[in-house]
């Protein structure tokens, strides 16, 4: 816990940014409000409506505990942060691509993201190079 505390302020900006993102993404759009939108990206992998809404409850979830594990994570969770949002960039862009001409899209905000976790990395390689 000590060592959490003594986080340099950047570093912690970006792990509750990043936390933050994937637990509201997981919460609001998934679990509470099932939006039409993750229906429609999910329905290739799960054509039956009910099962869709089922799997859509389970990766909110899925998203609220990674966005926990951020809050702790090591150098190697923001690398694969990267690689999951780049994954995630690349359905949208195969499975709804219009889905980049809209306001506050997949685009944007996972670049956001990117840059957030680049920078935690860089947070965390310049602590341990220091001591």
């Amino acid at each position: 816990m000590k060592q959490y505390l003594r986080q340099s302020p950047v570093l912690m900006v970006c792990r509750v940014a990043l936390a933050f993102s994937w637990i509201y993404q997981g919460i609001v759009p998934k679990v509470v409000c099932k939006s039409p939108g993750e229906v429609g990206l999910i329905a290739p992998v799960a054509p039956v409506y009910r099962i869709a809404c089922e799997l859509i409850t389970w990766m909110g979830y899925g998203e609220v505990l990674f966005g926990l594990l951020l809050l702790l994570a090591g150098r190697w969770l923001f690398g694969f942060n990267i690689a999951v949002l780049l994954l995630l960039l690349g359905w949208v862009a195969v499975v709804d691509p219009s889905m980049f001409t809209l306001p506050f899209n997949p685009l944007t905000l996972n670049v956001s993201l990117i840059g957030l976790s680049l920078i935690a990395m860089h947070e965390l390689r310049r602590k341990e190079q220091i001591g």
